[in-house]
């Protein structure tokens, strides 16, 4: 199967969902790509673990300021309110539940809602980090994630074979196929890519989707495929 969403199309039908004057979580990596496609019309105040609320886009190259750095040490500008505070009173909004969506990548995310984000092998993420505290803090956990791994193994499966970042956590899927929630510990399809049948679609996913009304088209900026 080739067709399929690129990163840059992922984020921004995930941008697409978050709600205006939400309070968000970007996760290292690709994750963070989903700040570039705020709605118009809509902000989202951004929130990083270490220590800063309300910051803006990235700057332009050779504009940088590294003393301003997000917690993927990526260079970030700040906008008009922007606070920061201790590394503990970030995790102290984290755990208490102040955050409205966080948006993660992930290795595998199992069909009761399960998230597997990082690894004890010798590539990839080699830690658990605060995801653990993000999956069960913010009030709403969306996962985005190509559909299938290098290998064509599916991403989404009946149970995770990685260490577990959270248990029953995630609520919603982003893939380069598809969105996916999860729902009563079934996976429940709500979009998919037009050209994509319900069969090809099945025959990548490692758990059953089920149909609950109409199945929606995935349909994101063209312009964005090789972005």
């Amino acid at each position: 199967m080739t067709q399929k969403l690129s990163n840059a199309q992922i984020a921004w039908r995930a941008a697409q969902d978050i709600e205006d004057g939400a309070y968000v979580n970007l996760g290292i990596g690709f994750p963070e790509m989903v700040a570039r496609f705020q709605p118009e019309g809509r902000e989202a105040i951004f929130h990083t673990e270490n220590g800063v609320l309300g910051f803006g886009r990235a700057p332009e190259p050779g504009q940088e300021d590294w003393d301003l750095i997000n917690a993927g040490k990526k260079a970030i500008t700040l906008k008009p309110g922007t606070a920061f505070f201790h590394h503990a009173d970030s995790f102290a909004m984290v755990r208490g539940g102040h955050l409205d969506v966080a948006i993660l990548g992930a290795y595998q995310v199992a069909e009761t809602g399960d998230l597997a984000n990082w690894s004890t092998g010798p590539k990839g993420v080699p830690a658990v980090g605060g995801a653990m505290d993000l999956v069960h803090g913010a009030k709403r956990v969306a996962v985005i994630t190509d559909h299938v791994t290098k290998k064509g193994q599916p991403k989404l499966v009946e149970a995770c074979t990685f260490p577990l970042t959270g248990v029953g956590c995630v609520t919603r899927v982003y893939t380069s196929l598809a969105v996916v929630d999860v729902v009563d510990g079934r996976f429940v399809l709500r979009e998919k890519l037009p050209a994509i049948s319900m069969e090809e679609l099945q025959a990548v996913t490692g758990a059953t989707l089920h149909v609950e009304g109409e199945v929606g088209d995935l349909i994101c900026p063209e312009e964005l495929a090789d972005a």
